[in-house]
């Protein structure tokens, strides 16, 4: 077994994130399963530095080369769950998206019956660094409800709210139009914690019906038809983050794809 060690370089969970293979998050998982080699011997602990020329293999597979980073949107529909595998069977987006895309990750998550904007790339250091709230990226949705909204309780979400012992950052909430019993609302969060747009809603005495994502940060739904993707193109990406990821100017001609394709 490999003790922990101090040198120069980066966290091996960093390293694996970044060849794309998984978020940071799990590749500490996988290392605490013991799954996670380093020259040869297991690792214990997330708690060690690799240099280039490290061999880190998992499940005895080596780490792929690191690719440039890339950033795809894809409109999800519902009936989906944003998961690699899922323990009830059900059919995720990775299943739909296998025959389209090499090896990616979600960036965040939308429930089995939220629809709309999900991000995915091949980079998970990038993934882990747009899912961050101190990021700051707004994420914006549609969302139709069951009932009848206040405009002055919608209107003190602005401060913040607390329900059961949790707190929500600043929310942006408006109503867009009333169909009967129902409203259409358009609302925007920052940090993106669990079913928060469904909690904040019945909170109000809402019910949500329908939830649309159709922004996370400069990333549009847009036209993106229903089960569409399209690959961000790399000026954009590089653009949009500054230094925060390296992408080449050019990209060979084998990796060109076409703007967007039905899933």
């Amino acid at each position: 077994m490999v003790k922990e060690s101090a040198f120069e370089g980066e966290r091996i969970a960093k390293a694996i994130a970044r060849a794309g293979l998984c978020s940071r998050r799990d590749a500490e998982r996988l290392i605490g399963e013991g799954r996670v080699k380093l020259n040869g011997k297991v690792l214990v602990s997330p708690a060690m530095n690799v240099k280039p020329g490290d061999d880190i293999r998992i499940d005895g597979q080596p780490l792929p080369q690191k690719e440039e980073s890339r950033l795809w949107r894809y409109h999800k529909p519902a009936g989906l769950v944003t998961s690699h595998k899922d323990p009830e069977g059900r059919r995720t987006v990775f299943d739909a998206l296998r025959e389209q895309l090499p090896r990616v990750i979600s960036i965040g998550r939308l429930d089995i019956n939220t629809e709309g904007l999900l991000l995915l790339t091949n980079d998970g250091e990038l993934a882990r660094l747009l899912e961050l709230p101190a990021t700051g990226w707004v994420r914006r949705y549609r969302v139709r409800a069951y009932g009848h909204p206040d405009p002055a309780a919608l209107e003190k979400l602005k401060g913040g709210i607390t329900i059961e012992g949790v707190h929500y950052g600043p929310i942006e909430a408006k109503i867009d139009k009333a169909q009967g019993d129902n409203a259409w609302l358009n609302i925007a969060i920052r940090e993106g914690k669990n079913r928060e747009v469904k909690k904040i809603c019945e909170h109000l005495g809402l019910q949500v019906n329908r939830l649309i994502r159709t922004a996370f940060g400069p990333f549009q739904l847009g036209d993106l038809e229903r089960g569409g993707i399209a690959e961000v193109p790399a000026k954009v990406l590089a653009e949009q983050l500054g230094r925060k990821v390296s992408i080449p100017d050019k990209r060979p001609d084998h990796r060109k794809r076409k703007a967007a394709r039905r899933v």
